[in-house]
Formats: structure tokens, sequence, C-alpha cells
């Protein structure tokens, strides 16, 4: 439709992270193939890709909470499981596991942002961090992908 307008696409915003990567069976290619930049929303999947939820669901947490976009049901064994996991390998690169779920996110180059909903200003300091280390090895890749199946 914007093509019929004549109206160029420059950004396109959609849910990425390691836990949602659907994106990823062409959506990515055919944005880097228009020159059309992503903005990853949720790249911490609503906290499950930090710590806070390795050790349940705290007080005052949004999976606390009975409404929002993450529910409790959704804090499993099987993400916490993952995130543990991927914790440990945040904890080798020198990183906390948002700023390497952050890093890996924008490793891919058609992104151009992240948004994140940081709730204090040490939050969003420490989400800045990621940007220290932004590069991977292969073995942490495949690493990271044999974790997340």
């Amino acid at each position: 439709m914007l093509y019929r307008l004549g109206t160029p696409c420059l950004i396109h915003q959609m849910k990425y992270s390691m836990f949602v990567r659907w994106s990823e069976h062409g959506l990515l290619e055919r944005l880097k193939n228009e020159g059309i930049g992503g903005i990853a929303f949720s790249p911490l999947a609503q906290g499950l890709l930090s710590d806070r939820y390795l050790n349940g669901i705290p007080t005052g947490s949004r999976a606390s909470k009975p409404s929002g976009f993450l529910k409790a049901h959704e804090v499993d064994e099987e993400r916490v499981s993952k995130a543990r996991a991927l914790a440990e390998v945040a904890r080798e690169r020198g990183q906390t596991l948002a700023q390497m779920a952050l890093a890996w996110v924008l490793r891919k180059d058609v992104i151009a942002s992240v948004l994140i909903g940081a709730s204090s200003v040490e939050q969003l300091e420490q989400n800045v961090g990621a940007l220290g280390n932004l590069e991977f090895a292969q073995e942490e890749l495949a690493r990271i992908d044999g974790i997340l199946g």
C-alpha cells in the first residue's frame, strides 16, 4: 500500500526477542533488502529475559499483577530454565541477562533500535550497558540457539 501511494517505509516495528523470533523467517531479510530499519519492541520479553524472574515472581512485578502483558502462567519452568541458562552465557560475556538479550537483538544490522520499558533510571543505565559488548562469537550464538531450541 505504501508503495502504491509513493510513501517510503523507513522503519518497521516488530516484537522481537530471544523468545519471539518469527521475524527471522523472512521479515528481517525483507527489511534489509528494502532498506527499511527495524525497531524491536519487547526485546526483554516483558522482563523474562532479565534477572527479575529467575527465582520466581517477585511482588510488584508485571507478572504479579492481575492485568498487563505478562501473565503469571507465562513465567513457566521452561522459560525460566532457558533464562537461567542464558544468564550463565551472559555472565561469561561480562553482561547481565538483560544486557545480553538487548545486544543479541541489536546484533542484526537491520535493527535500528530497541524499545525498552525501564521502570527506573538505574534500570535504564544497566540496559544502556549492553552497548559495551554487542559482538557475539559464533560459538556463543550456537550456544544461545541450543538453549533456545
